[in-house]
């Protein structure tokens, strides 16, 4: 298996800026690793709000994440001013695969990349259900 390289920016679609806190860091003095978990998600939604295919109160369908991964290239810290890139990978019926790229604001190269597949899902019975027609419409603007 081939070792994972740090990733350029043309791989990604679109770039949204994402500031980094104090609480971020770790002991060890940069961003803790389970703190990019949150960097994707907060990624993808704002790209979901914006799109207007999402309100978090009110949504019929809401994406619930079902697989994650991670891969790590460069430091960051506090008060680092970050982008996230994101693009889609990949969709199906019912199921959307990201991918996010971390950059530090400026960089050419991933300092961390990953994924993360969201399941839809009918917000009342928490059942898988068919992407609606403007999710798959705001989705197909980042493939």
């Amino acid at each position: 298996m081939d070792r994972p390289q740090p990733r350029p920016r043309g791989d990604f679609r679109l770039f949204l800026p994402i500031g980094t806190r104090w609480m971020d860091n770790d002991v060890y003095g940069h961003i803790n690793n389970v703190t990019y978990y949150s960097f994707f998600d907060t990624a993808v939604n704002r790209y979901l709000m914006d799109s207007g295919v999402l309100d978090i109160a009110r949504s019929p369908v809401i994406g619930l994440v079902v697989e994650t991964g991670c891969h790590y290239f460069a430091s960051l810290a506090f008060p680092d001013d970050i982008e996230a890139g994101i693009r889609l990978a990949r969709m199906g019926n019912t199921s959307v695969r990201y991918e996010v790229g971390i950059f530090k604001k400026g960089a050419e190269l991933t300092a961390a990349h990953g994924h993360f597949v969201h399941v839809y899902v009918d917000q009342a019975s928490r059942r898988p259900v068919p992407l609606p027609g403007e999710l798959r419409r705001a989705l197909e603007k980042i493939a």
